[in-house]
């Protein structure tokens, strides 16, 4: 598969950030792709499992019974954790057997059928277990002997007892955070599949069909399939650009980088841009009176947040409507208004709307990952900016945005 060959990058930048291991296998249980977090795991170098049967890193008692339920889950296409209500393990390039917890996400690329398990080594949760029950039945034997000795040793060991209860209760609260980050990451792998599935399908068929149109007066055909793998090309450049601006976002690492450009510089590349995604009858309104203006900001952030905003209106807009883009200031802001005549968003589901992941109902049947906002707000606000939106089901939606103004001017 072409998603899994060593030129392709696109499994290996949504993977190499995950610390769990992600191993892919296809039908007949052979590895087509791992991360490095995997090959650490059980000991293998860079590229090192690509190819080989997934037994080798499953211990030799269990191969019968895995191969059954492999075949029993392929045929029913449904994720699931491995090894409920049992311990599961698997085993090392140097032989040693180690306990495992796994997530299984089955999917389709191509029409081919694969399997994605996050792995996790979970070694060290097994000898803390371990720990705390060897610590009970210690502090049982304790309470024992010492109530048969003397009272106030009962006392210290009731308060030794309350202290190991706090302990339990802490790794508890621990190991259920975990399982609840666990259950996150599987929901975002099955989500990047998803997203990716369509496009890479829409620029396989369209670069096909561009060959079969090998004629002079089947130009107007050609270039229609080359704008499709373009547009396909920057979405999936779209969604790549959004989770790098998660994984920043969420390590702190975000940097932004001022620079003093023209404000029409922007808006005339994301109106072009736009323009590429508009449906039939469709048509933006371009701002008033923004070419003698310079802006002093970050100008890759300004057109993130325009895009963004700009094509979520197009997206959520029927045929023969109009987005409306409307610049201007107010008090010590520069404010951008995008309206647009969509579906708009539910009352009751509109405090959700900036969440990360989070869709509303009217629109899961679009095509859309649901961090674009939660990105866009994250950012403005960092920037002292914000966004505020107001909305109406079945009749649209306005998206207000705001960024300071110092040192902005008019030339």
């Amino acid at each position: 598969m072409k998603v899994f060959e060593k030129q392709s990058n696109i499994f290996k930048i949504l993977s190499e950030g995950v610390s769990e291991g992600i191993i892919v296998v296809n039908e007949e249980q052979i590895i087509v792709a791992c991360n490095g977090s995997a090959n650490e795991i059980f000991g293998y170098e860079t590229d090192e499992l690509v190819g080989m049967s997934l037994n080798i890193l499953i211990p030799q008692e269990y191969h019968k019974k895995h191969k059954v339920h492999f075949e029993g889950f392929v045929q029913k296409k449904e994720k699931r954790y491995m090894g409920k209500g049992r311990d599961i393990y698997g085993v090392r390039k140097d032989g040693t057997k180690f306990p495992v917890e796994a997530g299984l996400n089955p999917f389709s690329i191509y029409g081919n059928n694969y399997v994605m398990t996050l792995v996790i080594d979970i070694t060290l949760r097994k000898e803390q277990e371990q720990e705390i029950k060897e610590l009970n039945a210690l502090l049982e034997q304790k309470i024992e002997k010492r109530t048969e000795e003397l009272h106030f040793t009962i006392k210290e060991l009731q308060e030794e007892v309350k202290l190991r209860k706090e302990a339990e209760s802490k790794i508890k609260e621990s190991l259920k955070k975990e399982r609840d980050l666990n259950e996150l990451k599987t929901k975002f792998l099955s989500l990047v599949s998803h997203e990716f599935k369509t496009p890479l399908s829409g620029i396989l068929t369209s670069a096909t069909l561009v060959g079969k149109y090998t004629k002079e007066k089947q130009q107007d055909k050609r270039e229609k399939h080359l704008d499709t793998i373009k547009n396909k090309v920057k979405y999936l450049d779209n969604i790549l650009n959004d989770f790098l601006s998660i994984e920043r976002l969420e390590t702190g690492k975000a940097t932004y980088k001022f620079s003093t450009f023209p404000l029409s510089k922007v808006i005339n590349e994301v109106v072009y841009d736009a323009n590429m995604l508009l449906k039939d009858g469709q048509r933006i309104n371009y701002p008033n009176d923004v070419d003698s203006y310079t802006l002093e900001f970050d100008e890759k952030i300004l057109e993130l947040v325009l895009s963004n905003l700009i094509n979520n209106a197009i997206k959520y807009s029927g045929e023969n409507t109009i987005i409306d883009l409307q610049v201007g200031f107010e008090d010590d802001a520069l404010v951008f208004t995008i309206i647009d005549q969509g579906i708009g968003i539910p009352e009751k589901e509109q405090k959700f709307i900036f969440n990360r992941y989070f869709r509303a109902e009217n629109a899961l049947l679009d095509q859309g990952t649901g961090i674009g906002l939660n990105i866009v707000k994250s950012h403005l606000e960092n920037l002292g900016g914000n966004i505020i939106f107001t909305s109406k089901e079945n009749e649209g939606s306005i998206f207000t945005v705001k960024i300071p103004v110092a040192n902005n001017h008019q030339s």
